[in-house]
């Protein structure tokens, strides 16, 4: 066999096999690309939003489809509950810990301009987490902190704000503590600052009225309700900045306008999210626990508040007087042709 004909069949093996390992991994992504359940679709202004085609809007029963294990949804205004599901399961809220974390340091009047150096004690509180953009050994504003807290939320910043406000982790902790329970929230408690501990439970009820609480502080709500923002390094070294993009979706998407939020996630907790947002003309909380995928979650959200917008609640009532009017006639042996009209 010639130089050139070995060569021309070295280089036909080496691409049957670089074509052997390519394709198989080809077609698998493009399988999973077809499974895929989300779609980009726009809404009725043009806005274009994230659906997942795989999952009606409604139950059955004329219900929004809420796929998260644990619900709620209530008017800020009266604090009237405006859907449920599992609402008093108490489960893990992962980073939404991060919520009574702020209002504790907000509470002890924090300087916003003060300096605070990342420390050993912030990289060890924020171990097992996701990857912290807030540099070891650099100082960042407590105004910046927060913001890399509650858009980014960056574990770093939890235990760096806290010393800010002259408060240890574990005196953190406690005041995290105190402060639910200074709201009434019977079913919450903290076991760690930052939300990566599953001892920091609580229910979607209990989560509601902590976002409402949290929008007596306006620069709580502006920031969470950011959809970026630049955090600085504020020491007296070069100054380097880190880009901090919102973790909710929905304050990014804008369709409706957040009032406030913060989103959640470790293996157990699983996705989360606390909102407080204005849907239509009605100004709305919701807190969403223990969703699978990372976009249920405000999905979960988008349809809800769909629900509400198209008058969802009045006509579940009005489902719910029909049937029992239903009941009524059939208990008495009536019928429904012959009964008389129920006032």
């Amino acid at each position: 066999m010639t130089l050139r004909c070995r060569r021309a069949l070295t280089w036909l093996l080496a691409l049957g096999f670089l074509s052997a390992m390519v394709e198989p991994a080809l077609a698998k992504a493009a399988k999973r690309k077809a499974k895929s359940p989300w779609v980009k679709r726009r809404d009725k202004r043009g806005r274009m939003i994230v659906v997942d085609i795989n999952v009606p809007p409604l139950t059955r029963d004329g219900r929004p489809n809420v796929q998260a294990k644990a619900a709620i949804m209530i008017d800020l205004a009266s604090g009237h509950p405006l859907y449920e599901k599992n609402a008093d399961e108490q489960r893990p809220i992962a980073s939404i810990s991060k919520t009574f974390a702020a209002m504790v340091v907000m509470d002890r009047k924090l300087d916003l301009a003060k300096v605070t150096t990342m420390t050993e004690e912030d990289q060890k509180y924020a171990r097992g987490g996701a990857k912290s953009r807030l540099l070891m050994g650099r100082g960042y504003s407590s105004l910046d902190l927060l913001h890399a807290m509650m858009m980014g939320s960056d574990n770093r910043a939890v235990t760096a704000l806290g010393r800010a406000a002259g408060l240890t982790p574990a005196e953190l902790v406690a005041a995290m503590n105190d402060k639910a329970r200074s709201l009434g929230l019977a079913h919450t408690r903290f076991e760690d600052p930052v939300g990566l501990s599953n001892g920091n439970l609580s229910t979607p009820r209990d989560l509601v009225m902590a976002v409402r609480a949290m929008l007596e502080y306006p620069l709580l709500s502006q920031i969470s309700s950011k959809k970026e923002h630049d955090v600085w390094t504020a020491d007296d070294k070069p100054r380097s900045s880190s880009h901090f993009v919102n973790t909710d979706q929905v304050a990014r998407a804008g369709r409706y306008q957040v009032l406030a939020g913060k989103t959640g996630y470790t293996d157990e907790a699983r996705y989360c999210l606390v909102i407080a947002a204005k849907v239509g003309e009605r100004k709305v909380a919701a807190a969403l626990l223990g969703a699978e995928g990372e976009l249920t979650r405000f999905a979960d959200f988008n349809r809800a508040a769909a629900w509400l917008i198209d008058g969802g609640p009045a006509k579940v009532a009005a489902r719910s007087v029909l049937a029992a009017r239903k009941k009524q006639d059939s208990g008495t042996g009536t019928g429904t042709s012959n009964a008389a009209p129920v006032p």
